[in-house]
């Protein structure tokens, strides 16, 4: 009997060793994602209306920018706040993923005086894109379809498509490529298998009805944010690459997935996953398959462009446009939201980024264009989408705050 009692200790002690070190190893920083905000950043940060100068900006508010920019709180009271779209009339659509809800922000000066949940109960509505050739049509997805309203009517909103659902990444992005096709990410339903439906993880595009569904592109895990370079077309998205392979693997990724002349149907760029990752490194902990050679080095892999701190969970992107009132050193530069880890010993992200590029487009390097968020006492919000109008105003989105900041250069 004594022998038993021990060795059914040694079993809970091991269990409870194991339990710990699995802990301390994937989920020791996941306090900043879950817990709720150390703060309300509503009173850290000053309304829209009212915006304190770039300078105080630089030393009094917990989110710091660089000099010349001033930021404010353009919307709050939207928990779950995700995607952005503006439609021709000047007001603000913003999806509610966590909520279910699509808001519509009535503005006016540049002030949100009316807020309105015009979608509910809607099934994790993600992606929002204006129909450029009929802009009274808002597009949205939700984790089963595609569907649009028309603003001029009073009618029920129109599905457009059906979309695989559930699975780990189901909120799906959309937008509209200057080719005029509707593009949507379909992100995996696993952190890392063979998937059954051929359909997951990947990019497709189809006519704005729905019609001629053609694969873009696919080997990629969840690219969460899509957006075309105003350059030369090209679409780029956001990546985030696989979890439980330690702190600092694999990288998250800016891909560029190329023009949609170029890829459509016949010729979809392939990004690797399941098997590859990165500047095509090959995921052996997954792919125990045996080869002369690398897999990942053959030449439809395509290798990642830029390679991010891994964990980091990049979201949003915009281009800064040219001729906008940011300096031209900013021109056709990249931003991209840093959403922040979860499973990461020390937590990373929790900003928004700038990513530099030459007059050739060469990568320049990385550095913070806002950050702050991430504090001793948990974060005070999560960046998710970046929007950049073209008179250089740009609204950053944050679903664990529930706001929408607005950035301005100011001098």
């Amino acid at each position: 009997m004594k022998r038993n009692f021990v060795f059914i200790i040694i079993i809970l002690l091991t269990i409870s060793a194991a339990g710990y070190f699995f802990y301390r190893t994937y989920f020791a920083g996941v306090g900043p994602a879950l817990r709720s905000p150390s703060q309300d950043i509503t009173k850290l940060v000053p309304p829209a209306s009212d915006s304190l100068p770039p300078a105080q900006n630089a030393t009094d508010l917990p989110l710091k920018l660089p000099p010349g920019f001033s930021i404010s709180i353009f919307a709050k009271d939207l928990s779950g706040a995700r995607d952005m779209a503006f439609g021709d009339d000047g007001n603000m659509w913003v999806s509610r993923t966590k909520e279910g809800f699509i808001t519509r922000l009535d503005i006016r000066n540049g002030v949100v005086f009316h807020q309105e949940d015009v979608l509910t109960n809607l099934r994790n509505p993600h992606g929002l894109a204006f129909d450029p050739k009929l802009p009274r049509l808002l597009y949205y997805s939700e984790e089963d379809k595609i569907s649009y309203i028309d603003l001029f009517s009073t009618g029920k909103p129109r599905k457009i498509i059906d979309l695989p659902a559930g699975g780990n990444h189901n909120y799906h992005s959309i937008r509209f490529g200057p080719d005029g096709r509707l593009y949507v990410k379909l992100g995996s339903t696993c952190n890392v298998c063979v998937e059954k439906d051929e359909r997951r993880g990947t990019i497709y595009s189809m006519k704005s009805d729905g019609s001629d569904f053609k694969l873009f592109a696919k080997g990629l895990r969840n690219a969460p944010f899509m957006t075309f370079n105003p350059v030369d077309g090209k679409m780029w998205v956001t990546e985030m690459g696989r979890d439980f392979l330690g702190d600092d693997l694999p990288p998250d990724e800016i891909n560029i997935i190329g023009s949609p002349s170029a890829n459509s149907g016949q010729n979809p760029s392939d990004f690797g996953w399941p098997n590859c990752y990165g500047k095509n490194i090959h995921d052996t902990d997954f792919d125990k398959n045996t080869y002369i050679r690398n897999p990942c080095m053959e030449p439809f892999e395509i290798p990642s462009f830029v390679d991010i701190p891994a964990h980091s969970a990049p979201l949003g992107l915009a281009f800064v446009p040219s001729d906008s009132a940011w300096p031209e050193d900013y021109w056709y530069d990249l931003i991209v939201a840093y959403h922040g880890s979860w499973n990461r010993t020390v937590p990373t992200g929790y900003k928004v980024v700038r990513m530099k590029f030459d007059a050739k487009g060469n990568y320049q390097g990385v550095e913070d264009f806002m950050s702050g968020w991430l504090t001793s006492e948990g974060a005070l919000g999560r960046p998710v989408g970046a929007l950049i109008q073209s008179d250089g105003i740009m609204y950053v989105s944050d679903d664990k705050a529930g706001v929408i900041y607005k950035v301005t250069y100011v001098h």
